[in-house]
């Protein structure tokens, strides 16, 4: 197991084009100018950038940067489905 929140910060950074050095690790998605649109949009993101399948239903855990960590954490483990399709 490991700390995805570099990995969702490059995400982040890429897909809303925020500065990765003023994203703090713990940020709020809502302070950085994401909000319920933002979080599909990132879900998405995550999903092509990683090559996993992040349930819709996740979308409420989507609160600050370490929650989207464990998230995808849980999603490149093949908890979210039972599969792992990672290569």
């Amino acid at each position: 197991m490991g700390d995805h929140r570099a990995e969702v910060v490059k995400v982040v950074s890429e897909t809303f084009r925020l500065d990765p050095a003023e994203i703090e690790s713990d940020a709020p998605l809502e302070e950085l100018g994401i909000d319920s649109k933002g979080r599909i949009k990132l879900l998405s993101a995550l999903e092509i950038y990683h090559d996993v399948r992040i349930d819709l239903d996740q979308l409420d855990r989507f609160t600050d940067i370490g929650s989207v960590a464990e998230v995808l954490e849980e999603a490149l483990g093949g908890n979210a489905d039972g599969s792992d399709e990672r290569r």
